[in-house]
């Protein structure tokens, strides 16, 4: 690949995946790259500089990958939000809305303790259902959210004012307008 500049520029647009007229922001080629995956997690990582943070929350499926490397460079701990049936010790489950019908995530139970500060880490902001169903397990549990870090923001779909209404402080290192 040539020299890049931006973490965009490490991302493949496939067109028309998973379904006709989608534009898949392919966060794979970023993460294959030594130099881009490092431009990303160091990107996630300083607005957040000298904030002490307890626990890193990964989004399933990509955010377990942003995440790891994220709590390893912030000497914290990692938790995964993941879907029904994955985890498998005592969970509390938190249900959100698709496009077409309805999922679930989960997190163990005893995951979160009350008032950890916690980062919240996916590669894709879109609607926001899934971080909402994240942020709402995790304060469940009390831990206190410091920040939600995405790698892709598609600020047509709502998500981030979906999550700024609910208090949080969304930042995401690149943005797709009119998807």
């Amino acid at each position: 690949m040539p020299a890049s500049t931006s973490v965009k520029d490490y991302i493949r647009t496939i067109v028309d995946f998973p379904k006709e007229g989608i534009m898949f922001r392919d966060v794979t080629t970023l993460f294959a790259d030594p130099r881009g995956f490092r431009m990303a997690i160091d990107q996630l990582l300083h607005p957040y500089a000298g904030v002490r943070f307890d626990k890193v929350v990964g989004l399933e499926a990509r955010g377990f990958i942003l995440g790891g490397a994220v709590a390893h460079q912030l000497s914290a701990g990692f938790v995964p939000i993941r879907k029904k049936g994955k985890l498998p010790g005592a969970v509390i489950s938190e249900d959100y809305q698709l496009e077409y019908g309805e999922a679930v995530v989960e997190i163990h139970d005893d995951a979160i303790q009350p008032g950890e500060k916690i980062l919240v880490v996916d590669d894709l902001l879109a609607t926001g259902g899934t971080a909402e169903a994240g942020i709402k397990l995790i304060e469940r549990l009390g831990g206190e959210i410091i920040g939600c870090a995405f790698v892709i923001d598609l600020p047509d779909l709502g998500g981030r004012a979906k999550l700024e209404a609910l208090g949080m402080d969304v930042h995401a290192l690149c943005a797709y307008e009119g998807e």
